[in-house]
């Protein structure tokens, strides 16, 4: 495999696979680099791996090659896992990352500190024509703060503190974020899958 499309137009998740891919010699291209205006395909799966098999193989029948496609969210066991599947559209369209977070905490104003447990969740699927799907899962464990705080990263980052770090994922350096998140956890296993390739 020389080449892999990464499915999404967000820029900076993007580069975070571009990087990891580099490194075997695999050159990653994004959704934003290719001509073919591919449509959005629609998460209309109840799992995060639904969703991330949905995208990474109607894009990869359609360019007739390999395409890795993510699906990520946060679980909230007070919440009875919400938001899930809907974390990026918690609060409603179009996505906003402050309204999401500001009615995850409303939702939490009674949970108390020892009641506030959470995920996030990262779920890859790679698709390659003729073969089978391959999964990837990677998870994040900690709790939901009572408050928003720090400005690095995106989405609920702000609200969730990692077990065992005594700051919230927005407080993170870049570098101490990829050490511990979802997302480098799950491209960790994916790391194991390419070199068996």
């Amino acid at each position: 495999m020389k080449q892999i499309v990464i499915a999404t137009k967000n820029k900076g998740k993007a580069a975070e696979f571009k990087r990891f891919f580099q490194t075997y010699g695999i050159e990653a291209i994004s959704l934003l680099e290719i001509d073919d205006h591919i449509p959005d395909v629609e998460e209309t799966g109840t799992t995060f791996k639904e969703n991330a098999a949905l995208k990474a193989e109607q894009i990869s029948k359609r360019l007739n090659q390999a395409v890795l496609a993510d699906d990520s969210g946060l679980m909230i066991d007070a919440l009875d896992g919400k938001p899930g599947v809907y974390s990026a559209r918690y609060a409603g369209e179009p996505t906003d990352d402050l309204a999401n977070m500001e009615k995850v905490l409303t939702e939490m104003a009674d949970v108390p500190g020892d009641k506030r447990s959470a995920r996030f969740i990262c779920m890859l699927a790679v698709a390659t024509p003729g073969k089978d799907t391959i999964f990837q899962e990677g998870v994040c464990e900690g709790t939901i703060g009572f408050v928003q705080k720090g400005t690095n990263g995106f989405g609920y980052d702000p609200i969730f503190i990692p077990t065992g770090i005594q700051a919230t994922m927005a407080e993170l350096s870049e570098s101490e974020k990829n050490k511990i998140s979802h997302r480098s956890k799950a491209i960790e296993k994916l790391e194991r899958w390419i070199k068996a390739l």
